[in-house]
């Protein structure tokens, strides 16, 4: 049971989470790809579950979500998720979400005072930044986003608001890596379709009829092809179990359910 007493009892510290140095790190604009450090779930949660959709403890999820948010300067409230559906919809938004999320991908903002943020257990969290324009954005990119086009449109959402492709900086945080995913030769086949350079992100598995997939590694080419600032902080969802949830980890386990990180941007002013 979620023990209220560890309510706001502790904060998060730049050890519980990952940053960029490639991101702004000043001038009013905050990030973080949050890890499972810090928080107060318990049992296969345990750590910071920031998953609404998770059958954790509601108070636990908010009490984690409080914590993230208070490191990035914000409230609770403060941190737009929107409901992710493997799509390459974005919502450009100047408020957080009431009670209503969108079923989309990928957040967009200009406004200060918010975070725009996605939650992941082994997809790719990308974070978006214009610091000139002062434009942020959040995508949730595991295979099926990537494929259908949710970081191209990001970018260009974020255009819609003022910013300049050049000067976007989208950086890939914590990601399940191609040493611990393993695909079928058929999905591998629908992921590449007419796209030859992603060919090169698969490797041969262990079985004939297998293939390990880099998936960070078709992310980034894909946010470079879109001309931004484009890299990968090099963390493995499935490998650093201490350090990240991951959906591939749980169902190999045989595990009920799985816990989420978060990973947000915001102006903070």
């Amino acid at each position: 049971m979620f023990d209220k007493r560890l309510e706001s009892a502790s904060h998060l510290t730049l050890q519980d989470v990952v940053r960029s140095d490639r991101l702004p790190a000043e001038g009013g604009i905050a990030h973080a790809f949050f890890t499972r450090s810090g928080g107060v779930s318990s049992g296969i949660y345990r750590g910071l579950n920031v998953g609404s959709g998770s059958h954790d403890e509601p108070e636990a999820v908010r009490e984690n979500r409080s914590r993230a948010a208070h490191f990035l300067g914000l409230t609770a409230p403060d941190l737009a998720t929107p409901w992710q559906i493997h799509s390459p919809d974005v919502a450009v938004i100047d408020r957080p979400f009431g009670a209503e999320r969108p079923k989309v991908d990928a957040v967009v903002t200009a406004t200060p005072g918010f975070a725009v943020a996605v939650v992941t257990a082994d997809c790719g969290p990308v974070l978006f930044a214009d610091e000139e324009a002062r434009i942020v954005g959040a995508a949730h990119a595991g295979w099926r986003g990537t494929v259908s086009g949710v970081l191209e449109a990001t970018i260009e959402a974020m255009e819609g608001l003022g910013a300049t492709r050049e000067r976007i900086v989208a950086v890939l945080g914590p990601t399940i890596m191609q040493a611990n995913y393993e695909v079928s030769a058929e999905m591998a086949d629908g992921i590449v379709g007419d796209d030859c350079e992603a060919e090169r992100f698969f490797a041969q598995g262990a079985a004939g009829d297998k293939r390990q997939f880099d998936l960070p590694g078709l992310i980034v080419s894909r946010l470079s092809r879109a001309g931004v600032h484009a890299s990968f902080v090099g963390r493995c969802t499935y490998g650093e179990e201490e350090r990240f949830f991951s959906f591939r980890r749980t169902t190999h386990r045989g595990e009920t359910d799985y816990g989420r990180q978060l990973s947000a941007i915001a102006i903070t002013h």
